[in-house]
């Protein structure tokens, strides 16, 4: 499989939200008000205009001991991407896949009516956000026009820990099994997330939910899109989804 992905060492990562305010500048998106709930975290949630987002997460241990788990969460570019088949559905060309990279791209076709489809319609990573005013989504496009150009992504270009790395997937996908079998040497249930179904692999060394509850892909949609059909006899989650939601484009 070719293309390009990301590799992201949640192990580095320090919160220091220099991907955060990179994607806001690069992409010249505005500032929000938001306002202080109980955390550094801020804002509280991805949207149309806050493309990544780092999140903050405190996890006491079993020795009741509080760390500190960050997730700098963006579009995790799916392989088989189930937002291409849900949003073409409503704005034909909406969602593009790009041939040579694999980023999944939102158009400005990709326009529903608001509050006519949820995220979690979209994407199993709930990721996507729909602007308020114009009705159009949007989300992380891999800094598309600066990879076409040979540069990195923003928020790979401005991360000071290594935590974020871009490149082609075959190179990204070594260095990740590499990485991880170094933290195993001190963290022993290390592991990828996702790593076979999409783009954005993400390094972690504690249970999904010590990050964020969308770290993996949603195990209530997975159940909700096994209601509307039978899953492949492939056992892979992203073809389970892509299996579903093509079934219901053809309905």
């Amino acid at each position: 499989m070719n293309g390009k992905s990301f590799f992201v060492d949640l192990t580095l990562c320090t919160a220091c939200r220099g991907c955060q305010v990179a994607c806001k500048q690069w992409k010249k998106l505005p500032a929000e008000k938001t306002r202080n709930m109980g955390s550094h975290q801020n804002p509280q949630d991805l949207s149309s205009k806050t493309l990544r987002l780092v999140r903050f997460n405190e996890v006491e241990d079993d020795k009741n001991k509080l760390n500190w788990f960050f997730f700098p969460e963006q579009c995790r570019h799916c392989i088989e991407p189930p937002c291409k088949y849900t949003v073409n559905m409503y704005a034909p060309g909406g969602v593009v896949q790009d041939p040579e990279t694999g980023a999944v791209i939102m158009t400005d076709k990709a326009k529903t009516k608001v509050g006519k489809v949820e995220s979690w319609e979209l994407c199993p990573y709930n990721v996507p956000r729909q602007d308020p005013e114009t009705g159009i989504w949007n989300k992380c496009d891999m800094c598309i026009d600066r990879v076409q150009m040979g540069m990195l992504p923003a928020c790979v270009q401005s991360c000071p820990t290594g935590t974020m790395n871009f490149g082609d997937r075959e190179e990204m996908l070594d260095l990740a099994n590499k990485r991880l079998a170094e933290v195993k040497k001190t963290k022993p249930k290390a592991y990828l997330a996702d790593p076979e179904d999409v783009r954005v692999i993400y390094l972690c060394e504690s249970a999904p939910d010590s990050y964020h509850e969308n770290l993996l892909a949603s195990a209530d949609q997975r159940n909700t899109l096994m209601a509307n059909g039978p899953a492949p006899t492939k056992s892979s989650r992203r073809g389970f989804l892509t299996a579903a939601l093509g079934k219901k484009n053809k309905a």
